[in-house]
């Protein structure tokens, strides 16, 4: 390949440039130790998504979710995790997004417990966009981040006291295109988690902290197993005490909330929470149950955590925490401020301050904001509901949460409007995603790669079982290419040709139209839209 680098002794090839522009990353210790990695876990990686391809046959079949039979005394023991970390103990608002320079000052200046910085959704995984990351965490990890908004006139550096970082790696299945082994493509979970951890361990510890991370889209225990024996790995690796790197699990599939204990089991010496991970949770009850016509999902507008699977899901993320001794940490709040009308933001911070006074009412020990606005908000609501740094003493097992609980499909209805919202914000999302925009402020909400994966699945389900819209119309092929067209000209109209074409509109609306009428589902948008970057 021209311009490529190998590197013999450690049999990793990269584009040599690439190396050469972040030498304080790709150090020669940093790439053995991803290599090692590499060789010991990636195979496993490759039979746990073979795994989940296994399973969904069975879904397909119309085989349901249950309690796993064989770990039932895990469900049942008296068992606890280790211990949290005081910088871990009051978790009560957390701040996420990209990790990008101006976003980690912003965020760990936001008065937030602790920013989860995102190398997975909210990123897109531009090679640049990764290696600036980690520069910018090693940079935030140092204490000498700094950024200057040239057009602003505008310095950003970090204050004094600022929130407890979280770094969330990319999920299990996405790949590292530039980076190869012995051929073969690295994993960007093991890149991600790995030269972050190399990096900053110590300083991390030398400023009373330590490795924290946020683990996304789990769907089974063995998952969760493969996870504790990267980190048993780096521990010993790094010579560090077991137990100092420390995660939150993302509950974010469907199957996972059928193995909370387990999950929490295998990681117990790490683990310090679990999350409710919401978008992707119902992007993944579409994707797990997209053939059978029983769980059909009304608009998205008709979902939310009061929908009595959401619910269920989320009370027994709450309870299984608290008997285990971790945090249960709520979901997100993507609104962000509407500057320009101020009756639309009024309504917004209400739907804000519902959802949040819900979550603590529940029992959940924190909640996730988008934006730094919205800290002192939520920050208020669990100060009054929760006057202690957490409540993992309450343990909530008043309330028994069945199988049929988890999966119990949402009525509502599906209107053309929300065929149109789908479709609209489905497109937007892949041009920002292939410009290299992970996070986007669409419609005021921060959107990132779960709510279009929502948009595109529903496109998709309701496709492929002709659902009838509230208007009687059916909507098939053509009646779905009327509306595509209608919305793709809408947004050419407002942008003009020249900003249309530059912003990579016509890919999206190619990638798009793949995902939706393809009779076989891709199971992540984000693999097939990742060769375009």
């Amino acid at each position: 390949m021209k311009n490529q680098l190998e590197i013999t002794e450690t049999a990793m090839e990269f584009l040599a440039e690439k190396k050469l522009r972040y030498p304080k990353i790709w150090t020669e210790e940093a790439i053995v130790f991803i290599t090692e990695l590499h060789r010991k876990f990636e195979s496993q990686r490759k039979l746990l998504l073979l795994q989940r391809e296994q399973k969904q046959v069975t879904f397909d079949q119309g085989i349901l979710p249950v309690f796993i039979p064989e770990t039932k005394s895990v469900r049942e023991g008296n068992w606890t995790a280790g211990e949290i970390p005081k910088d871990l103990l009051d978790r009560r608002v957390e701040i996420t997004g990209p990790v990008d320079r101006k976003m980690i000052i912003n965020a760990l200046n936001s008065g937030a417990k602790t920013f989860m910085a995102d190398f997975e959704d909210s990123t897109s995984p531009t090679w640049q966009n990764l290696m600036d990351g980690q520069v910018n965490l090693f940079d935030a990890v140092n204490k000498t981040i700094t950024y200057t908004d040239l057009v602003k006139q505008k310095s950003y550096h970090l204050n004094e006291k600022i929130a407890t970082l979280i770094v969330r790696p990319r999920g299990l299945h996405l790949p590292e295109k530039h980076l190869l082994i012995e051929g073969k493509e690295v994993s960007g979970s093991l890149v991600d988690f790995g030269l972050y951890v190399f990096h900053n361990h110590k300083r991390l510890l030398e400023n009373h902290s330590g490795p924290y991370f946020y683990i996304p889209k789990l769907e089974h225990y063995l998952e969760a197993r493969w996870w504790n024996n990267v980190i048993d790995f780096t521990e010993d690796y790094l010579k560090l005490k077991r137990g100092t790197i420390k995660v939150t699990v993302l509950i974010e599939t469907i199957t996972a909330s059928f193995q909370l204990d387990e999950i929490i089991y295998e990681l117990k010496e790490h683990i310090v929470g679990l999350n409710c991970g919401r978008w992707d949770y119902i992007f993944s009850y579409i994707k797990k149950f997209r053939k059978n016509p029983k769980f059909i999902v009304p608009d998205r507008d008709q979902v939310n955590m009061t929908s009595p699977f959401m619910d269920a899901y989320s009370n027994l993320v709450i309870q299984r925490c608290h008997k285990r001794g971790i945090h249960a940490i709520g979901g997100m709040a993507a609104q962000i401020p509407i500057r320009n009308n101020e009756q639309a933001n009024t309504i917004a911070f209400a739907k804000v301050k519902t959802d949040k006074e819900r979550e603590v009412r529940n029992g959940h020990d924190g909640t996730w904001v988008a934006h730094p606005d919205l800290v002192s908000l939520a920050k208020e609501i669990f100060d009054k509901g929760m006057p202690t740094p957490n409540q993992i003493h309450i343990k909530r097992e008043h309330r028994k949460i069945t199988e049929e609980d988890l999966i119990e499909p949402p009525i509502g209805i599906i209107t053309e409007n929300g065929v149109r919202k789908n479709i609209n914000v489905g497109v937007l999302y892949l041009a920002s995603w292939l410009n290299g925009q992970g996070a986007a402020a669409l419609h005021n909400l921060m959107e990132d790669a779960a709510t279009a994966e929502i948009s595109r699945s529903q496109l998709w389900q309701w496709l492929q079982n002709k659902v009838l819209l509230d208007n009687g119309r059916k909507l098939d092929l053509a009646y779905y290419h009327e509306l595509a067209l209608e919305e793709f000209q809408k947004i050419k109209n407002e942008l003009g040709e020249e900003n249309h074409e530059k912003q990579q509109f016509p890919l999206a609306e190619k990638v798009l139209e793949r995902l939706v009428v393809n009779t076989e589902f891709v199971d992540f948008l984000t693999i097939p839209c990742y060769k375009y970057l």
